[in-house]
C-alpha cells in the first residue's frame, strides 16, 4: 500500500505491486527514485536496486509463498518450480543465492519450514500429521528428524517447552 501510494503520489501509474516488486506504466526518473527511496525509508521500508539482491528477494518470496501459503504439494521438485517461476536456470539461481546469502537455497527452505512448524505448533490448531502434510513433508518422521536436527529437540519436546503441554507418550 505504501509503495503504491508513493508511486502514485509522483503522478505515475502503478501497474503491479507485489512483495519485493513494483511496476509502473512508464520509466521512473532518478529524481523520482530518490523521492520514492526517501518515502520508503520513512515508512521503514527499503528500495533495493542491486540486481543480485532483487533476485535473492524474488527467490525468498517464492519460498515464503510455498512455506506459508501453499496447501497443495508441488507437482514437480522445488528446483524445477523455482526455475519456472523466475524463468532462470536453477544452477544460476542457486549459485547467486549461495554467493549473496552464504547458505544454500535448500538450507533457507529448511529453516523457513522449521520456523513455520514452530508457528503451527504454537497455534495448537493442527496436529503433527496435519503440519507435516501442510508443509509437504513425506512423513511425520521426516519432519521430526529435520526439526530435531535444526532445533535440538523433537516437535513434542518443543510443544511441551513452548505450550506447557504434556509430552506425547
Amino acid at each position: 500500500m505504501v509503495v503504491k501510494y508513493e508511486i502514485e503520489k509522483l503522478g505515475l501509474t502503478c501497474i503491479t505491486v507485489e512483495m519485493g516488486w513494483a511496476e509502473t506504466d512508464e520509466p521512473i526518473s532518478i529524481e523520482q527514485i530518490s523521492k520514492i527511496k526517501a518515502a520508503l525509508l520513512t515508512a521503514g521500508l527499503e528500495l533495493i536496486e542491486d540486481k543480485k539482491t532483487i533476485l535473492i528477494e524474488k527467490i525468498k518470496n517464492v519460498i515464503s509463498e510455498m512455506v506459508n501459503y501453499s496447501d497443495h504439494p508441488l507437482k514437480t521438485n522445488f528446483s524445477y518450480y523455482l526455475s519456472e517461476v523466475l524463468n532462470l536456470d536453477y544452477t544460476y539461481l542457486a549459485n547467486i543465492f549461495s554467493e549473496v546469502q552464504g547458505s544454500t537455497i535448500e538450507h533457507y527452505i529448511i529453516m523457513n519450514k522449521i520456523r513455520r512448524v514452530k508457528e503451527l505448533i504454537r497455534n495448537r490448531e493442527l496436529n503433527l500429521t496435519e503440519i507435516s502434510w501442510k508443509l509437504h513433508y513425506s512423513s511425520v518422521a521426516h519432519l521430526s528428524t529435520q526439526f530435531k536436527k535444526v532445533t535440538g529437540v523433537t516437535p513434542s519436546q518443543f510443544k511441551y517447552i513452548e505450550c506447557n503441554l504434556p509430552l506425547a507418550s
